[in-house]
Order: C-alpha cells, then sequence, then structure tokens
C-alpha cells in the first residue's frame, strides 16, 4: 500500500513539505518530490499522526496496518505503493556455521525457509483481503489510488535515487543492473500471465 495520508494527494505538489514516516529509499524518493521523510520506530507513529507530528505514514497493509489504528488519525488509505511492492522473508547466519553443516542440514532449513515464505505471503493476501473490507465498511477509511501524475513523479525521482545509489559502489551498480534485467523479463511474461488473467477475470467478474 502507498500509506495513509491526513489529506488528499491530487498531484505531486501535494507532497511537497508534508511529513511522512517513510524510511530507507522510498524516504529518498518522497525527498526528491519535496516531502520530509521521517524516520520513527513503528511503536512511535501512531502518537505522532494522531498529533500531527507528521502528515502521513507507511506502514505494511490491511491486515497489520488496521491493529495500528491509523485509521484515527488519517482516512485517506493510498495504494498502489512505490515503495515496497512485495515482501519477502529472508534468514541470515554465519558463514562459516552455514558450511559446518551437513547438506541434508542444509536443504532441510532451505525447504523450511521456502515454506515458510509460501505461508507467510498466502496468511498475508487472505487477511489483507478482509480487513481491508473491515476498514472502509466499519472505519470509514477511504481509499484512494494515486493517479498518473503523482506515479510519474515517483518513477522520476526513483529514477534519480537508483542513479546516486549506483554511483555509490561496484556492487550496488552489478545489483542494480542484475535486477533491471530480471524486472525485464519477467515483466514481460507476468503481462501477458498474471496480469492478463486477473484484469480479465476481474472483468467477466465485475471485481
Amino acid at each position: 500500500m502507498g500509506g495513509w495520508f491526513r489529506k488528499e494527494i491530487n498531484s505531486a505538489d501535494d507532497l511537497k513539505g508534508l511529513k511522512m514516516r517513510i524510511p530507507g529509499l522510498g524516504g529518498d524518493v518522497m525527498a526528491k518530490l519535496g516531502a520530509s521523510p521521517v524516520s520513527i520506530p513503528g511503536g512511535q507513529i501512531y502518537e505522532n499522526l494522531i498529533s500531527g507530528a507528521i502528515d502521513a505514514t507507511e506502514w505494511v497493509g490491511p491486515w497489520n496496518d488496521s491493529y495500528m489504528k491509523f485509521y484515527e488519525a488519517a482516512k485517506y488509505y493510498y495504494y498502489p505503493g512505490m515503495h515496497e511492492p512485495g515482501s519477502m522473508l529472508s534468514v541470515g547466519m554465519n558463514k562459516s556455521w552455514w558450511e559446518g553443516l551437513s547438506s541434508a542440514d542444509q536443504g532441510i532449513i532451505r525447504a523450511a525457509a521456502a515454506q515458510e515464505n509460501e505461508l507467510m505471503m498466502a496468511e498475508y493476501n487472505a487477511k489483507s483481503g478482509s480487513s481491508l473490507v473491515k476498514l472502509i465498511k466499519e472505519q470509514g477509511v477511504k481509499l484512494r489510488k494515486f493517479n498518473d501524475d503523482v506515479y510519474d513523479s515517483f518513477g522520476e525521482a526513483a529514477e534519480e535515487v537508483f542513479k546516486e545509489v549506483r554511483a555509490h559502489s561496484e556492487l550496488s551498480n552489478r545489483i542494480h543492473e542484475s535486477f533491471a534485467k530480471v524486472r525485464e523479463e519477467v515483466g514481460a511474461w507476468a503481462k501477458i500471465s498474471d496480469q492478463a488473467y486477473v484484469a480479465q477475470r476481474n472483468r467477466v467478474l465485475g471485481l
């Protein structure tokens, strides 16, 4: 999701001067558009939103966000997000410890990690769908979609941020180039597979 806002965002100009809790590269993109990204712990977001210390925040999605009660201070819930298009879990460990495991134990850990990631995605998709319905019908949340003007501005600002990140180090550049190649190839496939199917299914079912 794009986040919770205390006011409607109708153009990129509406982002100027906006104090938004959004860390990382997403915050860098917002800064390029004139917003003031703020990085505060999750447990402090609600009180800052209620007091007006911040004007907007991103978090996770309807399921998690509903428990945070952001809707009590910000009624506009925007989509799609540009900073975290999808969540994936990761597991880290000491390399020497990992290499000391048997191939069987390594296989068990890989299988368990893959299974947990799949279960997480399935659970979030299920819970977020029902939670969004409640947010809108019971909490009076106003679901809004970022228009093309705003999203185009996200894209332009993101390119500036990526350029700066790539110039930071050779590793950053290689990671970006690898990602961009896969994004182009997988994106082309998704366009005629999942995206085309979902668009037509929703059209036929009126969803």
